[in-house]
């Protein structure tokens, strides 16, 4: 099967996820057109998304005279279906206009109606059977709009919490209906698509995994002596609850005098979280170790105690994925679809925006022996390996881009 994946920014540091994904259908013998919007290749380190960057056709790119022949050229053979697509990409755009972030408005979406028309051309001369969009923001839009226009059946993945914030100015019900399926990658997730989605529609939402390489994980690593060493990953934004972590580092740390954390990432909220850090007198203690490639990802997992994710808003982390497979328990908040793979048998959770919860739970982490966690590293590995491997995933993920309507 040809298929095409549509991403709007691609690749990035934090879509390893998607490019396992493509991998894992290429293994298997499909053929896939990878298609985004634009490039993050400026902050690209990792030689594996280098090379995915350049595998994948970058849509602006070509620039807006290219785009807009390439378009206008498509829709001259299909004016009714055109219009049609240009009346569905207004009407979505009035929806986005309250100011939500990465809903746009109307003009937005004409050049979404533009690049649309572009998708079409390339997935018709390339052969593409089926067209998949990675999150249900604007890439699923362009989606949308491409099938109206002629284009190939399309499904999208909703990841959240992005689509679940907004879920009427993403007309997430409109693209939900028009799709032949939409993927969740969690039960939390295909409950909330539910919601927006009419009910006739709920069949054609299945839910399909983020996965990763059981093949990429070698026995674990012996855990640290001392500590707790804890290590946190992710991009420094707000959903993240880093800030609250530092408060809870300030509200363990008297009681564990071997208490660390390295906190793996980098964002817009790095200054801040350094301030928090020195007015907490934790600086000895947090250590800020900016972006990682996969590689350095798997050390860090590898020198700690435990994985500690205390997000606000999450989807399902691959960090968390990453950290079971790597033999480490998880402290975690319970969130969206976290509950769904952390279980008390591989770690800990707590409730979201608790500091408190979150230094008892280091508290009890700190006081559990070495065999216990060691146990409970063993089982995590059993469990993300049996829900979580890329090849099964990606094989549900084929059955459903081929099933006829």
């Amino acid at each position: 099967m040809k298929i095409a994946y549509l991403v709007n920014t691609y690749p990035r540091a934090s879509h390893t996820f998607i490019r396992r994904e493509i991998a894992a259908l290429e293994r298997q013998g499909h053929s896939v057109l990878r298609l985004s919007m634009r490039s993050d290749r400026a902050a690209l380190k990792d030689a594996a998304d280098l090379a995915e960057n350049r595998r994948t056709e970058h849509v602006l790119e070509m620039g807006g005279r290219r785009l807009a022949t390439s378009a206008f050229g498509w829709m001259a053979a299909r004016p009714g279906q055109a219009v049609k697509a240009l009346r569905l990409a207004l009407a979505c755009g009035a929806r986005g206009a309250g100011g939500v972030p990465g809903t746009g408005g109307r003009l937005r979406h004409v050049v979404y109606w533009l690049e649309a028309a572009h998708v079409a051309r390339r997935c018709k001369h390339e052969g593409v059977s089926h067209l998949h969009a990675h999150f249900g923001t604007n890439s699923a839009t362009v989606a949308m709009l491409a099938r109206l226009m002629g284009g190939p059946d399309y499904s999208f993945t909703a990841h959240g919490p992005e689509e679940f914030d907004a879920p009427h100015a993403l007309a997430l019900g409109d693209k939900i209906a028009g799709a032949k399926a939409v993927v969740a990658i969690s039960s939390y997730g295909r409950s909330q698509l539910c919601r927006w989605a009419a009910p006739k529609d709920w069949s054609k939402i299945a839910v399909v995994h983020c996965g990763i390489e059981p093949g990429g994980f070698a026995s674990p690593a012996p855990l640290p002596d001392g500590g707790p060493h804890l290590v946190a990953i992710g991009r420094l934004a707000g959903q993240k609850g880093f800030g609250l972590l530092v408060d809870a580092m300030a509200l363990a740390a008297p009681a564990l005098p071997g208490l660390r954390l390295t906190l793996v990432g980098d964002g817009e909220l790095r200054s801040q979280i350094e301030a928090a850090i020195a007015s907490a007198g934790l600086s000895g203690r947090i250590r800020l170790a900016g972006w990682q490639d996969e590689t350095g990802v798997k050390q860090a997992l590898a020198n700690a105690t435990a994985l500690i994710l205390p997000s606000f808003a999450e989807g399902l982390p691959v960090v968390v994925m990453e950290a079971m497979a790597a033999g480490r328990p998880v402290i975690a908040t319970t969130i969206a679809g976290v509950p769904e793979l952390v279980t008390p048998e591989v770690g800990w959770l707590v409730p979201a925006g608790d500091a408190a919860a979150l230094a008892m739970a280091i508290g009890t982490l700190a006081a559990t022996p070495p065999q216990t966690l060691r146990a409970m590293g063993a089982a995590a590995r059993a469990r993300v390996f049996a829900r979580h491997d890329i090849d099964q995933e990606a094989a549900k993920l084929a059955r459903l881009f081929g099933e006829q309507p």
